[in-house]
């Protein structure tokens, strides 16, 4: 494709947020993008249902990643996809669950973009961990419970040295924490809480798919969440929120 782009206009990609699952939450203009989209690369948590919005004409790539399986491309991959495409003239549309600065790796592929001189455009999507307390009735912060609120990833591996998640201090630091991809890993979790001093009787609530359909939300407190979670079989995508306010989904819990 390099022979081909040297004497054409780059074109420009737009990255989208998708929101949480419903496609109802895109915003309008995510949507206008998706309408004029020449190319699309689209992830695994964005809804098939948007692909309804993308021209017939429009060349669409599936570029998602789901955790304990084999990715469809390699972020190096992607990367150089979307730098590939918009040298060659074309608008690109690169279409990710929630919002995209919020753990999706949006800024690595913008700077990608930006060595490459590619013009981009970054479009906010509803993130995941709000919508998620938000459909499970669970206010994130709330003046009768917490004015702070965190949101943590709970990706990295067991003992990994220099962790970016310094628990000792976010145990109690915030009174409400929405932890992101940490299902795999939720008994090292609940584990660094406890033992940085967060009381084992906290609530907590687990939502999987959130916003769709398929929204499945299991309650119960940092010491008995695992025992729950496993019960209950609830695999990935799901968030895990911790504070006080998940008691709040007993009265305001509208959407189950």
């Amino acid at each position: 494709m390099e022979q081909q782009t040297k004497n054409i206009k780059p074109g420009k990609v737009y990255l989208v947020g998708a929101g949480p699952g419903d496609p109802g939450l895109i915003t309008l203009r995510g949507k206008y993008l998706l309408e004029r989209a020449e190319v699309l690369v689209y992830d695994y948590l964005a809804s098939p249902k948007l692909l309804k919005y993308v021209p017939k004409d429009a060349k669409l790539i599936y570029a998602g990643k789901k955790g304990g399986t084999k990715h469809t491309h390699t972020q190096e991959e992607i990367n150089q996809m979307l730098v590939d495409w918009a040298l060659a003239g074309k608008t690109v549309v690169r279409l990710k669950g929630g919002d995209p600065f919020i753990f999706g790796r949006g800024g690595e592929e913008l700077q990608e973009l930006v060595k490459a001189g590619v013009p981009f455009e970054v479009v906010p999507g509803v993130t995941s961990a709000t919508a998620a307390a938000t459909y499970a009735g669970i206010p994130i912060t709330h003046r009768g419970y917490t004015a702070s609120v965190a949101f943590i990833t709970g990706h990295e591996e067991p003992g990994k040295e220099n962790s970016n998640v310094d628990w000792s201090k976010l145990a109690t630091g915030a009174g409400t924490l929405v932890i992101y991809m940490g299902i795999k890993n939720l008994p090292i979790i609940v584990d660094n809480l406890v033992q940085n001093g967060r009381d084992p009787k906290t609530p907590v609530a687990v939502v999987r798919w959130a916003s769709t359909p398929e929204q499945h939300t299991v309650v119960a407190t940092l010491e008995t969440i695992v025992g729950r979670v496993e019960e209950e079989a609830i695999k990935p995508p799901a968030l895990i929120i911790v504070g006080e306010v998940v008691a709040l989904r007993d009265t305001l819990d509208w959407f189950e």
